[in-house]
């Protein structure tokens, strides 16, 4: 990806490399595609993901928007650059996109970037998605397990009532129950 940038952008040549890296320009001319109108959507993508693993919090908004996009593979890119971004809006950002319930089948990236994040806000959402989840009668089991996941990696105890329903589905019960030994349950 940052190849692609480097090809895309003139001077952009030391684009993702760290934050600070390579002259100012380097970065204002990929913020410059950002801002500019009828640019494509991978250009855009190239650009926020180049800006926000080089930590420049330019890349925000843009990121946040490919989060919630409906293409899988560009949720993963704008979640792994926002890990790498380290911008303080982005627990709250993944948490009201993974718990917007008219795009729950979108919000398997949130999901797993609140995991990556271990935000305050995220023991509380994947809690809250995944009782919501566990209440359809055929929830998006993607998101569940990524949930049920989630929760057992951050080992918080606040999980275990929702981790014990979980486990009484049969396609989130090993997991579920992995969870729930990490969690002290």
């Amino acid at each position: 990806m940052l190849r692609l940038a480097r090809a895309a952008v003139p001077g952009a040549r030391a684009a993702g490399a760290g934050a600070g890296a390579g002259p100012p320009e380097t970065g204002d001319a990929l913020a410059r595609v950002l801002g500019e109108t009828g640019r494509p959507l991978w250009a855009l993508e190239i650009a926020a993901f180049a800006l926000g693993c080089a930590r420049d919090r330019r890349a925000f908004e843009t990121l946040v928007f490919l989060l919630n996009y409906r293409d899988p593979v560009r949720g993963g890119t704008a979640a792994h650059a926002l890990v790498r971004l380290g911008d303080p809006r982005t627990a709250r950002a993944a948490a009201a996109l993974a718990t917007n319930e008219l795009r729950t089948a979108y919000a398997l990236h949130p999901v797993r970037l609140l995991v990556a994040l271990r935000a305050p806000e995220s023991v509380p959402t994947l809690v809250a998605v995944l009782d919501r989840l566990l209440e359809l009668p055929d929830p998006h089991w993607p998101v569940a397990l990524a949930c049920v996941e989630g929760l057992g990696r951050i080992g918080d105890p606040r999980a275990r009532p929702v981790l014990a329903r979980a486990a009484a589905q049969h396609r989130l019960r090993p997991a579920a129950e992995a969870a729930l030994a990490r969690t002290g349950g």
